[in-house]
């Protein structure tokens, strides 16, 4: 069976940088093929046309899908799903797929559609990046233009959800596998940080949080994560349900058949001091994971005589690691999270990994 292919769904409110974040990854894409999906309407459908001009190599016009309709989270089964079913008709398939939400948009039922069948041997959530307008959420906002999102809400005449920012905002961070603090630039360094830290203590054990202007990430730190979202659900759960699919039988059967399964899997951290030889490191976890069935292993390395952390992530016994950041005042330790299945040896795997 060919692999599935990739989708990496971008979230955020409008004027988060979004888009910016898209057009930068677009500029950088180092030879992969990106179908776009983008969900804008009303009068706000500018996002198209800026990225248009992406440059055919990595994705021509045909490459580029507007939903209009309204926000995508409410408009799943007659929007999106037959998109998706197009897009993975073609003979000429895409590397990787990037949806960019709506600003209003709750990822959790958009993850949700990638179980549904005919898409679901076809592509997976290679994870959920919520972008954040650093400066408005320090400052208690959440969107840096509050009245832009609610003519934005009043336009959309298929939104079934009237959530209060703050709520979206908590649902945006509770789906995300990455969250991306844009606009640090308008941040003292200090007040970065601790935003930084407290979006990192509010989330899922081993969700990144990474600070960014102008949405400049690097592309292997956006794409190719290998999350499998839509097998997570329960993990990230909506934190307010404001979606009613009681009333539609089918959905409601679809959900509970997904996520009861969380409790199969499991995840716990090891920490350790500093290593002094990256490559022999990154050989010695590839092994534990290899001895342990181990799914997923990800975290920060401090690499003696290094200034900057070096972020390790494993997908099976791929190991991928690169420097991405000074420690700054943060302790020089290694982290590393390890997610399998259910009844892992946890002290077999942490002598392993700390010997």
């Amino acid at each position: 069976m060919p692999a599935k292919i990739p989708a990496t769904v971008v979230t955020g409110f409008l004027g988060a940088g979004k888009t910016t974040l898209i057009r930068h990854m677009l500029q950088n894409a180092q030879g992969k093929r990106i179908a776009l999906i983008i969900n804008e309407f009303g009068d706000l459908g500018v996002d198209g046309d800026i990225l248009k001009g992406c440059g055919d190599e990595v994705c021509t016009e045909d490459d580029i899908v507007e939903l209009s309709n309204g926000c995508i989270c409410c408009t799943v089964a007659d929007d999106f799903i037959p998109t998706m079913e197009a897009l993975l008709a073609r003979e000429d398939k895409p590397d990787h797929i990037v949806i960019e939400t709506s600003g209003l948009a709750l990822p959790q039922p958009l993850v949700r559609a990638f179980n549904w069948p005919g898409i679901s041997t076809k592509v997976t959530v290679d994870g959920v990046v919520t972008v954040v307008d650093g400066r408005a959420v320090h400052d208690g906002q959440f969107a840096h233009n509050v009245a832009a999102v609610d003519a934005q809400r009043a336009q959309d005449e298929n939104l079934d959800h009237e959530t209060p920012l703050s709520e979206l905002f908590e649902d945006q961070v509770a789906c995300a596998d990455m969250i991306v603090v844009n606009k640090t630039d308008l941040l003292e360094a200090s007040e970065a940080e601790t935003l930084t830290s407290k979006l990192k203590s509010e989330s899922r054990d081993g969700v990144q949080v990474i600070k960014a202007s102008m949405g400049a990430l690097p592309v292997d730190v956006l794409l190719g994560q290998g999350i499998g979202a839509e097998d997570d659900l329960a993990a990230r759960h909506e934190v307010h349900h404001h979606h009613h699919h009681d009333d539609d039988e089918d959905d409601h059967h679809h959900d509970h058949a997904h996520e009861h399964g969380h409790d199969e899997f499991e995840s716990f951290i090891v920490t350790r001091g500093e290593i002094a030889d990256a490559n022999a490191f990154a050989a010695q976890v590839a092994d534990v994971i290899r001895a342990n069935n181990i799914l997923r292993l990800k975290g920060f390395v401090a690499i003696t005589g290094k200034p900057m952390r070096l972020t390790l992530q494993a997908v099976g016994p791929r190991v991928d690691t690169y420097f991405d950041q000074p420690f700054g005042d943060a302790p020089r330790e290694t982290r590393l999270v390890v997610i399998g299945e259910a009844g892992l040896y946890q002290s077999a795997i942490t002598a392993a990994l700390q010997a």
